[in-house]
């Protein structure tokens, strides 16, 4: 082969290289960004399970307009996508934290906060 050819080739190959290292980055962020919007997506479902049992009389099994004595079912505490915890709960909020699976950077987890309160909830995207 001339020489013509082999850079041809070596070009093609570093083309190749950099679509690879591009498409392995992009696969990544999107995994990342899957796994944020499912651990929003729980912690807005468990966000409503708290509020339905702030609202509930205690003599039907609820809070009574209290947050305190709510847990997170156990079914989902652990799930495929994360883990799910109570890190802070008052007679009127309470905070779920929800660590997923998949690592952002180094040893950080995707980490989704979520603020509960009587009539709605905040949603803070820790990594």
């Amino acid at each position: 082969m001339g020489q013509q050819q082999l850079l041809l080739i070596l070009l093609g190959l570093v083309v190749i290289g950099i679509a690879i290292a591009i498409g392995i980055n992009l696969f990544r962020a999107h995994a990342i960004s899957s796994k944020r919007d499912i651990l929003t997506n729980e912690t807005i479902d468990m966000a409503a399970q708290a509020i339905s049992y702030y609202k509930r009389a205690r003599e039907f099994g609820g809070g009574g307009k209290s947050f305190l004595g709510w847990q997170i079912p156990s079914q989902v505490q652990n799930t495929i996508n994360g883990s799910y915890i109570i890190s802070q709960i008052y007679s009127d909020s309470v905070v779920l934290v929800a660590t997923g699976t998949e690592i952002v950077t180094g040893n950080d987890s995707i980490q989704v906060r979520t603020t509960v309160y009587s009539d709605n909830y905040q949603i803070q995207i820790i990594h």
